[in-house]
C-alpha cells in the first residue's frame, strides 16, 4: 500500500520546496511519544536514504522509513484550514484511536 496526498497537500508542499529553493519532496514518519503511544513527523527531504520507500502523489515525492510504513500504509495526507488554524491532516486507515489533545495516536 502507499501513502498518498490530496491536490490540496501537494500545492502546499510544492509551494514550500519553491520558497526553500531546494527539497526533493516529504518525509513523513511515525515516533514514540504521547498519551497514545504514536505521533506523526514530518520533514521536507534534501538528501535520499538507502533504506527509503518513495512514493510519488500529486507531483510530490514522499519518503517513508520501512519502520514507519506499516503504521501508515494507506494513509492520505491532506493540508486544511480551519477558521485560524491550518496544516496537514492525516488520514490514516489503520488508526484505532487518538488522544484528547490530538498529538498522538494508536494502531
Amino acid at each position: 500500500m502507499s501513502v498518498t496526498l490530496t491536490e490540496r497537500a501537494a500545492r502546499h508542499v510544492n509551494r514550500y520546496l519553491e520558497k526553500r529553493g531546494k527539497g526533493l519532496g516529504l518525509r513523513l514518519g511515525v515516533r514514540t511519544t504521547g498519551c497514545s503511544g504514536l505521533a506523526y513527523k514530518l520533514e521536507y527531504v534534501d538528501e535520499f536514504l538507502p533504506d527509503d520507500q518513495v512514493f510519488e502523489s500529486e507531483g510530490v515525492k514522499v519518503f517513508v522509513d520501512p519502520k514507519s510504513l506499516p503504521y501508515l500504509a494507506g494513509t492520505q495526507l491532506d493540508y486544511a484550514r480551519e477558521g485560524l488554524n491550518e496544516g496537514f491532516k492525516f488520514n490514516n486507515p489503520n488508526e484505532k484511536a487518538t488522544c484528547g489533545c490530538g498529538e498522538s495516536f494508536t494502531i
